[in-house]
């Protein structure tokens, strides 16, 4: 799998940092502006992320709003050691624990994982189908392998967020990637009807 490319370039992700640095500050003097800004800021972008786990849409809104609840009132503890979408995206994937906890498993929404020669997909229906087989595979990855890889290719980040994000060490993040990849290249041949062991590689 070829590395995903970030939401924003490293220049874009720094000036926008300086901003949510002061949206935060803002916040921790109660500053509703400042978190409605936030807020819309980063709607999208935690909805984009919650949809590739769930396609409840009202848990990924329960999800979303107890994560501006823990911004704000967390806003002051922020330290600086991470990038402030980090720092958030921690947040909302803890609460995407609880809530998916509650709700039961959650049924994947239609994840696309690069694969070699992607040439062979230009019909849409073979895309379809390959979309199908990947959420598949994706389904039968343990929880946190499938995070990491929707952090990691669907949102850009890289292993050190990863590691931020789910509260664990970089190695643990570079274990489970490895580990889903191989997963994955055993049971896509399988799912797709394969019997000669021929593999789709997937690199980072």
């Amino acid at each position: 799998m070829s590395s995903a490319t970030p939401e924003l370039p490293a220049e874009q992700q720094a000036e926008r940092d300086i901003v949510d640095r002061s949206l935060l500050r803002a916040i921790a003097q109660q500053d509703r502006p400042a978190f409605e800004k936030l807020y819309r800021d980063y709607h999208r972008r935690l909805g984009r992320f919650l949809a590739r786990v769930t396609q409840r849409d009202d848990l990924i809104e329960e999800v979303v709003n107890d994560t501006f609840w823990i911004v704000w009132r967390k806003a002051e503890e922020f330290r600086g050691q991470s990038l402030v979408s980090t720092w958030i995206m921690g947040i909302a994937y803890r609460c995407a624990l609880k809530a998916l906890r509650r709700a039961g498993p959650p049924p994947l929404a239609d994840p696309v994982l690069p694969i070699e020669d992607e040439t062979q997909w230009d019909d849409p229906l073979v895309q379809q189908d390959r979309r199908s087989w990947i959420m598949q595979g994706l389904e039968r990855l343990p929880p946190d392998q499938r995070t990491t890889l929707l952090l990691a290719y669907y949102l850009g980040h890289s292993c050190e967020e990863i590691s931020e994000i789910m509260a664990c060490p970089v190695g643990t993040v570079k274990a489970r990637m490895f580990h889903a990849r191989i997963r994955l290249r055993n049971l896509l041949p399988t799912l797709g009807g394969m019997n000669d062991g021929a593999a789709y590689e997937v690199h980072r």
